[in-house]
């Protein structure tokens, strides 16, 4: 069965990466971290939630890619920036990325995105990552999450 469109996107993606990853569509919606580990068996923390903030400064969008049992200390993520940062509403994060809130994936964005990584995930041997959809994620190791978006592995939380 064919990919929605947007998460065949990210399977475009990962492909254009070198990336024999597989994008998976869930029956249920994995909109949450807790709703992705439980849909595909796995603890909260090997969830990579990934969080569009917008530099209040420069404009410019900010990607936070957080282990799902973390939540994001924004002073910790500001200080590393050097910017205040605000979270924005829906249609920035879409005209930014190209996905709605919900299914950010890590790569695949309209718009290059200032990416850091929680240090926590690399404490993982598999992480999971949203992919374009709320319903679709996708496999990665830590190594292969830091490659593909050539973000910056930060302590986040």
């Amino acid at each position: 069965m064919p990919l929605k469109p947007s998460a065949q996107r990210v399977q475009d993606a990962l492909a254009a990466r070198g990336l024999e990853l597989e994008v998976v569509e869930l029956e249920t919606t994995a909109r949450s971290a807790a709703e992705a580990a439980a849909a595909v068996g796995c603890v909260v923390g090997q969830i990579a939630k990934s969080l569009v903030f917008r530099g209040r400064r420069s404009g410019r969008p900010v990607l936070v890619i957080a282990s799902g049992k973390n939540r994001v200390d924004l002073s910790r993520v500001e200080a590393l920036l050097g910017e205040p940062l605000d979270k924005p509403d829906a249609d920035f994060v879409r005209a930014e990325t190209g996905f709605t809130i919900g299914g950010i994936p890590p790569i695949g964005h309209d718009h290059p995105l200032t990416t850091l990584i929680d240090e926590d995930l690399l404490g993982y041997e598999r992480i999971w990552a949203a992919a374009g959809h709320p319903n679709a994620v996708f496999p990665a190791t830590p190594a292969q999450l830091v490659t593909m978006t050539g973000g910056t592995v930060a302590r986040t939380a």
